[in-house]
């Protein structure tokens, strides 16, 4: 879809997107944000686990696509009341619904 010829407006959690290309981008654009959803394929992982399929993240973008891709509802993360603290992440059903595209770029 041409961004420039849609007319409508999209409205995601406050913010205001000209056409679906740009908000889907914001959603899963950028370098780590489609690479975790990637890696998220095969069923939950745990934070450590999750980083190290990503050697060349800081842990600071991690914390901080992670927290994006929650906020947008494509990642569940998953706390259990163990000690040590346990955390996992997986995709949502929304998230499961953008792994064709992440599988399209990884080929």
């Amino acid at each position: 879809m041409d961004c420039q010829m849609h007319t409508g407006k999209y409205f995601f959690q406050g913010e205001e997107y000209i056409c679906s290309l740009e908000l889907a981008m914001d959603i899963i654009g950028g370098k780590w944000k489609t690479m975790i959803v990637y890696h998220l394929k095969d069923g939950p992982l745990r934070s450590g686990e999750l980083q190290r399929t990503l050697p060349q993240i800081s842990n600071k973008m991690f914390t901080q696509s992670i927290r994006e891709l929650e906020k947008c509802g494509l990642v569940e993360r998953i706390v259990y009341a163990v000690i040590p603290p346990k955390v996992e992440y997986q995709l949502t059903e929304i998230g499961k619904s953008v792994l064709p595209i992440a599988l399209s770029l990884a080929e």
